[in-house]
């Protein structure tokens, strides 16, 4: 079993100075903890691997392709791969799960 407390994955991000922190990667899908502050840009690329957002706290938008959404604490979000994607209008300190199906490389 592998067992995480978000509290410590998030103090290992901050530690590395990183707004992503890749912590589980195993066959079949690879999971990580994203983390974005307000007034902060979401520079990220579309990926290779689908992808699903869990947030955990903050308020924001998201754009995914041409359609965009308010999250919040409990937004569950799936995003196709190769699909352009990125947060915007950050209010609230933004903490996202992303699972990675295949794995990312």
């Amino acid at each position: 079993m592998k067992a995480f407390r978000l509290d410590d994955l998030d103090g290992e991000r901050a530690r590395e100075r990183g707004a992503y922190l890749r912590f589980l990667n195993e066959r079949h899908f690879s999971m990580g903890l994203y983390a974005l502050e307000p007034g902060e840009l979401d520079t990220q690329k579309p990926h290779g691997q689908d992808e699903v957002y869990v947030v955990i706290s903050g308020r924001a938008s998201l754009t995914v392709g041409e359609e965009v959404t308010d999250i919040a604490r409990g937004s569950v979000v799936f995003v196709p791969a190769h699909v352009e994607h990125r947060f915007h209008r950050i209010t609230e300190p933004l903490r996202v799960l992303v699972f990675f199906s295949p794995p990312e490389a």
